[in-house]
């Protein structure tokens, strides 16, 4: 049994969790690991599928609505052996046989999730709801992508997983922040209830190849516009701060996470900290050092602070990020290039 987090204690122990199928303890055949993916076409969900199909003994099921996900992203393993794809929204009720769920699905860039913010609600809720319910069937191990927003705009810094939160209930963001947290607390009420096995992770900005070139998040905003030779747009005031993480960093902390004994909540994510000013001028003298910085009105309930403090995933996963910004972003910039159809100039 997992090991709980100082804020996820509970004062009588949980039910021991459901047993999976019996292939699990066959004597004579060992059946292949079936993970299910949740959200497998988007950015992360992609990469974390990539890795997972690096091991011979894993079929990787990958559900997605293809809201924000892109079945590009997969094309290399459609038609493999050990990869199902199923148009799918996780709102509904899904049957399928699997020993792992990766719970991934939900919009995370704001300009997707603010244009409907009732079907974000519902994703983190009722699909959350749904993932749960078929860990219980099904006695699988469920690892939810939680997020850095449940933070809010933060009155700690750096944020501990102790920390809970300045979260606005009725902002514009409040569909994404509130239904993760409520996700949460689902995750946690069917541990004890229940006896699922749960992890979750509390994931921070992450960035690389795969992004939406035009989601709305500032690396791929400075990105796409230093390519494109427009000015780089920083939300006032500019000293705001974020920290980013490399996607295969953070697909390697998934993982950790997902095979280790604690149930979470533990922060992934790199705890170098920039400036969204510092950001765009290493963009811009990345890329163009033509282009211009200009300061545009920030948007409602923006964080003013941001960086994971990662004692936890260190201690408990033996994880940290290994690649820094300046090395992540050229390899950004090359998919972007090759997207956008932007040579290089020599």
């Amino acid at each position: 049994m997992a090991a709980n987090s100082s804020n996820g204690e509970q004062q009588s122990p949980p039910k021991p969790p459901p047993l999976p199928s019996p292939l699990r303890f066959s004597k004579f055949f060992q059946s292949n690991m079936r993970i299910l993916v949740t959200g497998g076409a988007g950015f992360i969900g992609s990469h974390l599928v990539d890795k997972l199909m690096e091991n011979e003994k894993n079929e990787v099921i990958v559900v997605d609505n293809y809201f924000t996900g892109s079945k590009d992203n997969l094309r290399k393993w459609i038609g493999h052996p050990r990869f199902e794809l199923i148009r799918h929204d996780v709102t509904e009720p899904l049957l399928v046989e699997v020993d792992q769920i990766y719970h991934l699905a939900c919009p995370a860039s704001p300009i997707f999730y603010k244009y409907n913010p009732v079907k974000t609600i519902k994703t983190n809720v009722i699909g959350t709801l749904n993932m749960l319910g078929l860990a219980k069937r099904v006695g699988a191990r469920i690892l939810l992508t939680s997020t850095s927003e449940v933070y809010g705009d933060p009155l700690i810094h750096p944020q501990p997983e102790t920390y809970w939160g300045n979260v606005n209930p009725i902002g514009v963001r409040s569909c994404y922040d509130e239904g993760k947290r409520v996700a949460e607390t689902l995750m946690f009420d069917y541990h004890r209830q229940h006896g699922i096995e749960i992890r979750i992770a509390r994931i921070f900005n992450t960035y690389g190849p795969r992004m939406n070139i035009d989601d709305g998040r500032v690396v791929s905003n400075f990105i796409a516009q230093a390519l494109r030779g427009e000015p780089l747009t920083v939300q006032k005031p500019g000293t705001q701060t974020r920290s980013f993480c490399y996607v295969s960093d953070m697909v390697n902390g998934l993982i950790r996470l997902m095979e280790g004994e604690n149930t979470g909540p533990i922060n992934i994510g790199n705890p170098g900290e920039f400036t969204m000013l510092e950001l765009a001028e290493t963009v811009k003298e990345l890329i163009n050092p033509k282009v211009e910085i200009n300061m545009v009105e920030n948007t409602p309930d923006d964080p003013r602070q941001r960086k994971p403090d990662i004692t936890k995933a260190k201690e408990l996963l033996g994880w940290e990020p290994k690649v820094k910004l300046s090395d992540g972003l050229p390899l950004m910039e090359e998919d972007f290039r090759l997207r956008l159809g932007v040579s290089k100039e020599k």
